[in-house]
């Protein structure tokens, strides 16, 4: 095997955004290209269209005849460490598996690139890589289990647990091993994995994390999002179905379900912030799902305003929506710098301060003595919120009204998003009124969780007894008991 890995980070790359550091982030974004030449070029590619999912790091593997596995790990942005043709060239063969990182297991801060995936592990039946999207909430308990019946773990990635347990595994070829390891994890998880001859990608049995899968001619790809199909000009086949295992090789797609069969719930915030806008998730346009909640959300908390403006860009379809519904202008009252990005300078503490400012500037123009609807996808520490608040006053609004186009935070998540522990929640310490007080805006309202589902796909609401998605981040109701969590106090709350 050929391993290019680099150490070290570019200047600039850090582990969190000094200027989005109020945002929940997505862990990572999975892409597997199998039967096409140059496959290893694609999945650049279909990375490149999934850099939202994951900025941290990224990844690929790839397999040929002649040079077997071949991986380059780096450190940084897909476009900085994999457009060069001579980086590419040192990734042949006609199957290929690659990763985004945003970490929320394994190392924070600054990635470790022992972290970064795809994996690689030598098996007796040969070797493998392996990719994987969401988060195990038994890892530290597995991790402590193995490392007593003595594995060795290179790296802090929860992802090494699936490795270990599929050594120890006795079965006679690589996909039942896995799936024999994949029935001891619990949490939320999509996996895609490369053999010599075999593309695998699976789902967990709640269908929490998502999985797509493609088509090129006669190639087939897996990817986290159909946004990274269109890319490359492939075609959407179907969804990979939650507790799914297709295998992939040169005899078509076989598909099978090794786990119990349990209702889907797959993650709401997908909908509301997670993906990108142009992807469709179970046949439902991401961009409409959020122009659906700006709709509910003006039907729900009207006012009587000037201008309806999102906080760029998450917001904008909400706003839309909003300003359909009401009648109130839509109008860009806030400008994003697009050049300003997690690369940008090391962040001293003058450019903390002026973090919000770098990245957002006030429509001067428009806002002055107009009252301002400003609608956001979420709000978590709050932090955000309150600068770009004062952006606002300082450009003369005479009121800012808050429309938030998901219901309150309240809740961490443990299922592959980075969430702050409860503690650091705002919606966990303070009701809807004390949050307005603190984020000192004229209203604040935020959609209904019912609300929130009528907009993605379900008219009469949240059904209580079977929840349709996760939506633990907003009501507590977590589908997968979080026991590592537990053990470290991120569900309490100080009184």
């Amino acid at each position: 095997m050929v391993d290019t890995s680099e150490t070290g980070a570019p200047e600039g790359v850090a582990g969190t955004n000094p200027f989005e550091d109020d945002k929940l982030r997505e862990e990572c974004g999975l892409y597997g290209v199998f039967g096409a030449k140059d496959a290893a070029t694609f999945v650049a590619l279909g990375l490149h269209a999934l850099q939202h999912r994951g900025q941290e790091a990224a990844g690929i593997h790839s397999w040929d005849p002649e040079t077997g596995f071949n991986n380059i790990r780096r450190i940084g942005y897909v476009r900085d460490n994999f457009t060069k043709q001579s980086v590419m060239d040192l990734l042949p063969g006609q199957n290929a598996i690659g990763h985004v990182r945003y970490s929320t297991a394994g190392s924070k801060g600054q990635t470790a690139l022992r972290d970064v995936q795809p994996l690689y592990a030598d098996l007796a039946m040969g070797g493998f890589a392996i990719a994987h999207n969401g988060n195990l909430t038994n890892a530290d308990q597995l991790r402590q289990q193995l490392i007593e019946r003595g594995s060795i773990f290179q790296s802090s990635s929860d992802t090494e647990c699936i490795i270990h347990l599929m050594a120890r595994s006795i079965q006679k070829n690589i996909p039942d091993r896995m799936k024999d390891a994949l029935r001891l994890v619990e949490g939320a998880w999509s996996v895609v994995a490369m053999t010599r001859s075999k593309l695998i990608g699976v789902r967990d049995p709640l269908g929490v994390r998502p999985l797509v899968l493609g088509r090129l001619g006669e190639s087939w790809i897996l990817s986290s999002e159909t946004c990274a199909l269109d890319i490359i000009g492939a075609e959407f086949v179907r969804e990979i179905e939650p507790g799914e295992m297709v295998i992939i090789s040169a005899e078509g797609v076989k598909s099978s379900r090794p786990f119990d069969p349990k209702p889907s719930r797959f993650c709401v915030f997908e909908y509301v912030y997670f993906s990108r806008p142009d992807s469709v998730i179970g046949g439902l346009s991401v961009y409409e799902a959020r122009r659906r909640i700006g709709v509910e959300l003006a039907r729900e908390a009207p006012v009587e305003a000037d201008l309806v403006c999102p906080v760029p860009d998450s917001g904008t379809p909400g706003a839309i929506g909003f300003s359909q519904e009401s009648g109130i202008p839509f109008a860009m009252g806030i400008i994003r710098n697009a050049y300003v990005g997690r690369t940008f300078i090391e962040p001293t503490e003058q450019i903390r301060d002026m973090g919000v400012r770098l990245k957002l500037n006030i429509n001067r123009a428009l806002i002055e003595g107009k009252r301002i609807v400003l609608v956001d996808d979420s709000v978590v520490r709050g932090t955000t919120s309150q600068k770009i608040k004062e952006m606002l006053l300082d450009a003369g609004a005479k009121e800012v009204h808050f429309r938030i186009a998901s219901p309150p935070t309240a809740w961490p998540c443990f299922y592959g998003v980075d969430t702050p522990t409860r503690n650091k929640l705002l919606a966990a310490r303070m009701t809807e009124e004390e949050m307005r007080e603190h984020l000192g805006v004229t209203s604040l309202k935020f959609i209904s969780i019912d609300g929130m589902y009528r907009a993605c796909g379900h008219p009469a609401g949240r059904n209580k007894s079977n929840p349709q998605f996760c939506d633990a981040c907003f009501s507590g109701d977590y589908p997968i008991e979080p026991e590592d969590a537990k053990a470290t106090g991120a569900l309490k709350v100080d009184a």
